[in-house]
């Protein structure tokens, strides 16, 4: 199981567990506010774009080559920069906190 904390545009403080699938499909089915994940989770839409705390980068590990062109076409990429959908719920990410990119 990972805890897993979004903070919204409005600085809205969302704290989800999950034990399987993509971080994106948890927030989604919470209704976390700005993750739409629109292409249903195969990284062909950038509607669950977040940022990474930097302390909590190496949790997450490197963005693929699909998921970096992909952001490349999102507003407000950086360094930070994944789309969540591309996460997998693990142990590995327990206390993993993601700004929701505006």
């Amino acid at each position: 199981m990972a805890k897993i904390t979004f903070i919204t545009s409005d600085n809205e403080s969302i704290t989800l567990e999950g034990t399987s699938g993509n971080v994106m499909s948890l927030a989604v089915d919470n209704g976390v506010r700005g993750i739409d994940g629109d292409c249903g989770g195969v990284c062909s839409c950038a509607t669950c774009h977040v940022h990474v705390l930097p302390e909590h980068v190496s949790k997450t590990g490197e963005a693929s080559e699909i998921e970096t062109d992909m952001l490349e076409l999102a507003d407000n990429a950086n360094e930070f920069s994944r789309l969540c959908c591309q996460l997998e719920i693990s142990e590995a990410l327990d206390g993993l906190v993601l700004q929701v990119a505006k």
